[in-house]
């Protein structure tokens, strides 16, 4: 079996795969992406947040987001806690970034792709990753096979996995961890004719509680609206419905939502996900890294899932050209990647559980997202609240690597010569574990 060689291997072609692959292209490694799918591709998870703005300029396509004619989001409007209903805006926390968008994932995700490609990825869709190549311990490539046609192997000097929920390699070489207290499934489906929010609100994503769960509401540009609805595994058993009777009888339990859809017309089958919170045992090993949902999964109630993503595929992105230009450097590197990923899983995991309490008031919520960002208090916790749900934290930047750009990788040309030290790259220790709860 011929095999090709190349610096990196990066498995998935979503908003992780293609945002790693064209951000490492675009500093000049040779970058292989093996998608599953053909482009463009129905998936759940319109709602963005902040976070990936920076991401979407790194690489070069917010203009092109824009001009999609996404929805603009501002914020989120919720029905949840003592306070009954409230909301808060993007630029509370950071007026930089003011808005995100509620985006058709199709649309998106092939835009993101396609600029992959431009950027110098080699793109190849319908290839389905068999298993990956390992040696002596180390990844060293992956065997894969394009629909109708033969099996064929690939080698690199470092393989990503960004398949999501499907783990083409993480499931090879780390277990999962559920996250039992957040087993949840979601229901969801789309109306036409629903009532949109105004004024301030217009564009948020609406949440609003309900005995047993809560729903979405999301705006989509071409006068649609996502709707879900999201409960425990056990509850959606005991309730002795299926999903779309159940469904039906939440939005009828719901004050706002079912106002909201007076005049809606469903256009869309119902869909359903189960058990989507968990964390990967390990998230990098000799050779390989995992990036969004190839990682872990949390709950999807602040909309966390594809930014989070984008961020993890700018922190391997900045990573792994400098373990391309000396490899000595992995292990330390590949050690700040990891606690840097699982600080923030950790503190939005953490954030998720404690406001599922829906008995608490906005204050609590703010000053427990302070005590996870900000324990020294140095902004108001409101503001505080806003960074952690946008992706953001302006104190300790997120994957932050290195304050000096990563060197092209063994193809590239700039930045070779770079002669930062491991210091430079693996800062003090990052605490693994969530901040506790306020007393």
């Amino acid at each position: 079996m011929s095999s090709r060689q190349f610096d990196v291997i990066v498995i998935g072609g979503g908003p992780a795969g293609s945002s790693a692959a064209g951000l490492l292209a675009k500093k000049g490694v040779n970058v292989l992406l093996l998608e599953r799918e053909k482009f463009p591709r129905y998936h759940i998870g319109e709602s963005l947040i902040t976070g990936c703005i920076e991401v979407l300029e790194e690489l070069g396509v917010r203009d092109r987001v824009e001009a999609l004619g996404f929805v603009r989001k501002y914020g989120g409007s919720l029905v949840w806690g003592k306070d009954g209903r409230w909301n808060f805006s993007f630029d509370h926390g950071q007026p930089e970034y003011p808005h995100a968008y509620n985006v058709r994932r199709a649309d998106f995700d092939a835009l993101l792709l396609t600029r992959a490609r431009e950027l110098g990825a080699e793109v190849v869709e319908e290839a389905v990753v068999k298993e990956p190549v390992i040696e002596d311990g180390r990844v060293t490539g992956v065997r894969y096979a394009v629909r109708g046609g033969g099996e064929q192997e690939v080698r690199a000097s470092f393989v990503l996995d960004a398949s999501g929920q499907g783990r083409a390699l993480g499931r090879h070489v780390s277990e999962v961890q559920w996250h039992d207290d957040l087993r949840n499934v979601a229901v969801w489906t789309y109306y036409q004719n629903g009532e949109s929010l105004t004024g301030d609100e217009a564009g948020n994503i609406f949440i609003e509680h309900v005995p047993g769960g809560w729903f979405w509401y999301i705006p989509l540009n071409d006068g649609t609206h996502s709707v879900g609805f999201v409960t425990p595994v056990d509850e959606a058993k005991a309730s002795g419905l299926d999903l779309p009777a159940l469904f039906a009888a939440k939005i009828a339990e719901s004050v706002h939502v079912k106002h909201l859809l007076a005049e809606g017309r469903q256009v869309s089958a119902f869909r359903n996900a189960r058990d989507w919170s968990y964390t990967c045992e390990r998230f990098t090993g000799p050779g390989w890294m995992l990036v969004g949902d190839a990682a872990g999964f949390v709950d999807p109630l602040f909309s966390t899932g594809v930014t989070l993503a984008m961020m993890a595929a700018r922190a391997a992105a900045d990573a792994v050209p400098h373990i391309l230009a000396d490899p000595a450097r992995e292990e330390a590197v590949r050690e700040r990647y990891e606690n840097s990923y699982r600080e923030f899983l950790g503190n939005i995991i953490s954030f998720v559980r404690f406001f599922y309490d829906a008995g608490l008031d906005r204050k609590a919520y703010y000053e427990y997202a302070q005590a996870l960002v900000d324990p020294k208090k140095l902004f108001f916790p409101r503001e505080d609240f806003v960074t952690l749900i946008s992706g953001l934290n302006r104190l300790r930047p997120i994957f932050d690597l290195s304050g000096d750009p990563a060197p092209a990788g063994p193809s590239g040309t700039a930045g070779s010569g770079s002669e930062a030290g491991p210091s430079d790259v693996v800062p003090d220790t990052v605490p693994d574990e969530p901040v506790p709860a306020p007393a």
